[in-house]
Formats: structure tokens, sequence, C-alpha cells
């Protein structure tokens, strides 16, 4: 496993120090059981059931792809490590612009696909804990906007409303305006000629607004290879440094000589993610 060289709480200059993860009930050799189907017409997610647990995290998955397009074959070794360990996982496709999809769109079915989650844990007899929305590239960029803003987001879903309270970022572009060709797909137009869609689909716009202090409950995890020659560490390095500012706690590893499509691996990222969300498992005020 590659060396974690960095790994600070950032809110007020605490290094925070990991805790041991959990098991299941049923052992950590316990298959999950997985159920496929849409959460919405032509956006599909298999979820991932741990066996022998009544109460557990839940984690949604959501992929990269340059907002072109939202192939979740990638995410699913880790979905189902990370339900083999305990958790409920939902790895979930979102209509990227192959499909016709465009901002604010996108991220309306990030946010949809954790009110499924949600409802899916419970209709299987699972409480969840914390609700964590864990994205890659482009899904971390979504996934950011999904957990900071939900309710400004939310639009069309049938389940009932839920909320992310812990992030996970692999890999992110955060700030779209330094990555303004790929970003196009996204918008469906330049930053000149649509500027206002721009700022509201910048996650780091976000954080420097006071909107930011809506959303006390929130933790975060972000992550990043030292090789990622794709989106430069700087991007992380420069969003952990908002969101610490705007008070939001955030941990930040990054992971020595791994590139853009290594810090997904189940094998990677599985461990120091359950030693991560282990203290704060339980929803805030659980």
């Amino acid at each position: 496993m590659a060396a974690l060289v960095v790994a600070a709480l950032l809110v007020g200059g605490v290094v925070a120090t990991a805790a041991a993860p959990w098991s299941p009930a049923g052992g950590p050799d316990a298959a999950p059981t997985v159920v496929a189907g849409d959460y919405l017409p032509g956006r599909g997610a298999e979820v991932y059931l741990p066996r022998g647990v009544r109460t557990a995290p839940v984690v949604v998955l959501v992929p990269g792809g340059a907002w072109r397009r939202a192939t979740r074959k990638g995410l699913a070794p880790l979905a189902r490590s990370l339900a083999t360990s305990g958790l409920v996982a939902v790895n979930a496709s979102y209509r990227a612009s192959a499909q016709g999809g465009r901002f604010p769109g996108m991220v309306a079915d990030v946010v949809c696909a954790v009110d499924y989650a949600v409802d899916s844990a419970r209709r299987a007899g699972i409480e969840p804990g914390r609700v964590v929305v864990l994205g890659h590239s482009a899904g971390a960029h979504l996934a950011a906007l999904a957990a900071l803003a939900p309710d400004r987001f939310r639009a069309g879903c049938p389940y009932p409303p839920a909320r992310a309270d812990a992030l996970v970022g692999l890999a992110g572009p955060y700030d779209v305006t330094r990555t303004p060709e790929l970003a196009e797909a996204l918008f469906g137009a330049t930053p000149a000629t649509a500027p206002g869609r721009w700022r509201a689909g910048n996650p780091l716009a976000w954080v420097r607004t006071e909107h930011a202090g809506r959303r006390p409950d929130l933790r975060v995890l972000l992550v990043h290879g030292t090789a990622d020659t794709v989106v430069p560490p700087s991007q992380t390095t420069r969003f952990a440094a908002a969101l610490a500012g705007a008070g939001i706690p955030v941990s930040v590893r990054m992971l020595d000589g791994l590139g853009h499509g290594d810090v997904y691996a189940a094998g990677v990222l599985t461990t120091p993610l359950l030693e991560w969300l282990a203290p704060h498992r339980q929803r805030a005020g659980a």
C-alpha cells in the first residue's frame, strides 16, 4: 500500500489519530447481498448490503469520467470491499454529457442517489449511521456539491429526502475554473458565456460563501495521489484549506507515488477510509 504522507485534521491545526476499523457481525469475509436496478430512469445503481448488521454507515460511490461518462464498473470492487467490511455501499451512475446530462442535473442525480441509498438501507432493515458521498475525479466534484448544498440541487427525486453528512473526495477538480477545457462538458458553455452557471457549479465558490456555515455537521476526507498528472494535487490542498477556513473539519491524505486512477482501488482505500470513518460512524447527534 502506498505511504500516506499527509494525514492531518486541518481545523485548528490538530493532527488526527486513526481509530481501528470495525467488522460486521458476520465477520470480514461475509459476502454482501447485491441488488441492482435504476434509481431514476436510465440511471443505474448497485446496492451492496452487508450481512449481520442492524445499523451501518451508508456510502454512495460516484464515478469519474470527465463529466462525459459515468461508468461505475471501476468503483465496484471498492463498493464490495466496503460492504464486506460492514457498510452499506451504493455504486451509482448519473446522466453524464454523453447521455445529454448537464449541470445542475448531474448534481441532482447524485443528491437523489443519496436519498435512494438511505431509503434502500432502511428497506433492507439497516438503520443508517453516517451517510457518506464518495466520488472520484469528476465524481468528487459532483459529490462535493451534493454534500455542500443538497437542498439547492435536489430536484425531481421520488425518495424521502436525506443528507450526506460526510464527503470523501478522491482526486477531485474542486475549482472548475482551473480545468476549463474539461468542465465545458459539464456546463455546455464556456466561463465567458455562462459565468453564473460556472460559479454555481464550483465547489470552491460554495465554500467561500456564507453557505458553508450551514453544514456544521459535515466531515470531509480528501485523498489524492502525489503522482497525479490529470488533476493536480493542488486542487485538493486548496479545497482543504478553504473548507478548514469555513470551519468544516477536513482530513487530507496524500498517497505517495500514486496516479489519478490508483486512489480508488479497494486495496488502497478501504483501510484508510474505515480508519477515518470509525470515530464518526454514527450521524451527528445520534
